[in-house]
């Protein structure tokens, strides 16, 4: 197990899983595994993940905030409570609209 992977059978809530910092990007892995991984993450108002792709599907669930998050450039506020699906090989990136929390949820594909 990954020092920074949850044990199982532990009850938590996501939004308390990492805390924010001033003008940084805060992540902790949940599960990691060859199949896939679900990682909570917490963004300070301004920060972002520049424009990339990933070879698999992801989705992501807001629990805290806002963000926006572009889709092959075409933008989609979500706020908390929302999710989307980031199709695999098509270009996306996020910026924090206020400062926000969210699970990212990657499953890789055989």
């Amino acid at each position: 197990m990954e020092t920074n992977e949850f044990e199982r059978g532990m009850s938590f809530r996501f939004s308390e899983v990492v805390d924010y910092a001033v003008g940084a990007v805060v992540s902790r892995t949940i599960i990691k595994k060859q199949t896939g991984t679900v990682t909570v993450f917490a963004f300070d108002k301004g920060e972002g993940l520049s424009e990339h792709t990933a070879p698999f599907d992801a989705m992501v669930n807001i629990v805290d905030g806002s963000a926006e998050i572009f889709i092959n450039r075409v933008p989609h506020l979500l706020h908390a409570g929302s999710s989307i699906i980031m199709p695999a090989n098509i270009p996306h990136s996020l910026n924090a609209v206020e400062r926000f929390k969210m699970v990212l949820t990657m499953i890789k594909s055989q």
